[in-house]
């Protein structure tokens, strides 16, 4: 009998890698042309012969109420030019970003075909790393500043499970995570399933729009931070699901499992200094794929799936 199921699951797995494959095929073949727009440094040229022409070409990037003076006088200030100083440093091109973003926009057109790339444009924000990224149906703007590499100067002060993500190779899983978000749906989440099940599809999604990302770098963990959480998936879902947290509504439970954090906050002292933060992302990410290996279900279907569903039907079981 254990044979039989053993050779059932190599076909599962061979079938599935194949099918993976023709996909492949099929993206690679969608025709995307996007080009990286470098508004930071068509700004950093700018003086008052040239700056109406730039600002007929990009009218969303300048406010109304500042005049012109305004905008001159901000490309000599000095923590300005030292800003873009360091950006052209670390990116006098951006090609492989550029290759990366069309190969994204392919994965993304496959699965949605409604999809229209949007003009791609890179901008400095004076380290406004919460807004790294910003995405319309028309632009995706994106702050370079905030990429130079999570040992940059410019980020001292900043914790580090912050910062261990401002690196060039980033950008893209951050554009298809803003993308995620534009194509999930779910009524507000109140407990921690609905937190889970959410990031679960965020980086499902991922796993499908960025293959060419490792899976740490999908989550946003080292390799040892990701290993760490399979030895230990089966503890981490017994402690959920013996003290009951999976349908709490407890408040305090997202900042414990599923908000970033330098680590997730379990209270076991010979634990917490161990494991990685978001742990509540990662264990939804396992729910989310063993549904979707269980289920006949499209990725464009799952994403406005409701949390119970995806639960009651995953048959989810965790790695022992």
């Amino acid at each position: 009998m254990k044979n039989v199921l053993l050779i059932i699951l190599v076909v599962l797995v061979v079938f599935s890698c194949n099918r993976d494959h023709q996909s492949e095929q099929e993206i690679e073949k969608i025709p995307m042309d996007v080009k990286i727009e470098r508004f930071d440094k068509m700004f950093s040229d700018v003086n008052l012969g040239n700056l109406s022409k730039l600002k007929q070409g990009y009218p969303f990037m300048f406010s109304k109420k500042y005049v012109d003076s305004f905008w001159i006088a901000r490309t000599k200030d000095t923590l300005q030019i030292k800003l873009l100083n360091e950006v052209l440093k670390v990116f006098p091109e951006m090609n492989k970003e550029e290759n990366d973003i069309n190969s994204l926009f392919k994965h993304i057109k496959f699965y949605f075909p409604e999809f229209s790339p949007p003009r791609v444009i890179t901008t400095t924000s004076f380290i406004d790393y919460r807004n790294r990224i910003i995405v319309t149906d028309t632009i995706a703007l994106i702050s370079i500043d905030s990429y130079l590499g999570s040992d940059h100067e410019f980020y001292e002060g900043i914790q580090k499970y912050i910062k261990e993500d401002f690196k060039r190779d980033h950008i893209v899983v951050d554009l298809a995570t803003e993308y995620a978000n534009k194509y999930i749906y779910q009524k507000q989440n109140k407990t921690l399933l609905d937190e889970m099940i959410y990031f679960g599809k965020q980086l499902y999604f991922k796993d499908k729009v960025i293959p060419f990302k490792t899976e740490s770098a999908r989550i946003g963990y080292t390799e040892a931070q990701l290993d760490w959480a399979h030895v230990n998936e089966s503890y981490i879902w017994r402690y959920f699901v013996e003290r009951e947290l999976l349908f709490s509504t407890d408040s305090k439970l997202p900042s414990r499992f599923i908000n970033p954090a330098p680590f997730t906050k379990f209270y076991l002292e010979e634990i917490d200094s161990e494991s990685p933060g978001r742990l509540g992302q990662y264990m939804g990410w396992q729910i989310v794929k063993a549904y979707m290996q269980n289920n006949k279900i499209s990725l464009k279907e799952m994403l406005i799936t409701s949390p119970e569903e995806i639960f009651n039907n995953s048959k989810f079981k965790p790695n022992k």
